[in-house]
């Protein structure tokens, strides 16, 4: 899908519930000439074989450099894949290394806040350091084209969520000082056409959130942030109450912080013991041995499943019956 001379997107869709309609990838640069994504997918197929296709069908041409928004897996999975089977190099946040454990390969460049990333034909993308939904979430603008990449920072189709409520808050004023926005590419969801008027919306909505929260501690009663999560969202889908839960926390550290509402220390479990804890940790390492290997055993079906296809039945005939014209 082309969004300005200088853009595309490979949309794949998706049905989790914390990325709705589709998780985006994006390619930048003039075309004809090798491309700098945004974003890279999940670590699983169907991400890599979208990336794949969509490059061999449609952009015909190659990755340069494989950029993230930040550190999540379902914007980062894929970055040691594009440098392993694209060729592509690796690009993340200035000082991301440690949340990137394991995800990236030896050699990678570090953006910084206020870097210019110059793609040739005058295409230049500015990196911005927007923290609050993670710690090093960046956004990438062009401002010639006034098309903004977000991440996870504003999404398409809902509300995101956030870790830092005044960092969140900061960002969002700063993303909408910027000069001829025209365009929003987020991580998940619709390209947003209206940015202005989406940014404002996701100011107001914070305010409203943190109001709906003083009004049910007007109760008097003294509540956990779930208690307030299940009230603030009644009909939200059950896998989205841990999310929702973490927003109500960002607000509830920020009002405390601000003196509005007394905090009442919380008794912590009991501390698992160090057997307790070997034992989860070689579970987990049994459970992703497991599943790697189901996966493997999957993609070696599928690609039995395509050769059975393009092969004649040879498990089925020493010699084929042959046939001639009578």
């Amino acid at each position: 899908m082309k969004i300005s001379d200088s853009v595309r997107a490979a949309m794949v869709p998706d049905d989790n519930p914390m990325h709705p309609d589709f998780t985006s990838i994006y390619l930048v640069g003039p075309e004809g000439r090798q491309s700098l994504t945004i974003d890279s997918g999940e670590a699983i197929e169907r991400y890599q074989w979208f990336l794949k296709g969509y490059l061999a069908a449609v952009e015909q041409e190659e990755i340069g450099v494989a950029a993230i928004t930040h550190h999540h897996s379902d914007h980062s999975g894929n970055l040691k894949w594009a440098k392993s089977s694209l060729g592509a190099d690796v690009a993340i946040p200035k000082g991301g290394r440690k949340l990137l454990t394991g995800r990236i390969p030896r050699e990678v460049d570090q953006l910084e806040d206020g870097q210019t990333l110059k793609l040739g034909k005058g295409v230049n993308v500015e990196v911005l350091a927007t923290p609050g939904h993670s710690v090093d979430s960046l956004c990438y603008y062009i401002e010639d084209e006034g098309v903004l990449f977000t991440g996870d920072t504003l999404l398409g189709s809902s509300t995101t969520t956030v870790s830092n409520l005044g960092d969140y808050r900061r960002s969002l004023e700063r993303l909408l000082k910027l000069p001829n926005l025209r365009v929003i590419c987020p991580g998940h969801g619709k390209i947003v056409r209206d940015p202005r008027k989406r940014l404002k919306a996701y100011v107001e909505h914070r305010n409203m959130r943190e109001q709906q929260i003083l009004n049910i501690l007007k109760g008097g009663k003294q509540l956990s942030s779930w208690d307030i999560m299940l009230e603030m969202y009644p009909d939200v889908d059950t896998r989205l109450r841990r999310a929702a839960d973490g927003n109500v926390r960002s607000h509830l550290d920020q009002l405390a912080g601000e003196g509005q509402i007394t905090v009442y220390e919380g008794k912590p479990k009991r501390a698992k013991s160090k057997a307790a804890i070997e034992r989860e940790h070689e579970h987990a390492h049994h459970a992703a041995k497991v599943i790697k290997e189901a996966k493997k055993l999957e993609a070696q079906a599928r690609r039995r499943e395509i050769y059975l296809q393009e092969n004649p039945p040879s498990e089925q005939w020493s010699k084929p019956p042959l046939y001639e014209l009578t």
